[in-house]
């Protein structure tokens, strides 16, 4: 799970940086940034919910 979300954020930075690049396409850093936070939230919300003496892979 953390691997796919370690995936997900690169991703989203990756469309940030081309969105903020690219004059015409600044649309693109938007959505990409939009998801690249709500991605993390996710992730952190996730990781704060396991129960105590369980630990993940």
């Amino acid at each position: 799970m953390v691997r796919i979300i370690l995936w997900l954020l690169a991703a989203w930075l990756v469309i940030t940086v081309l969105g903020a690049v690219i004059e015409g396409v600044f649309w693109l850093a938007i959505i990409g940034g939009v998801l690249f936070l709500g991605t993390a939230a996710y992730g952190a919300i996730k990781s704060g919910k396991r129960p105590k003496g369980i630990k993940g892979p």
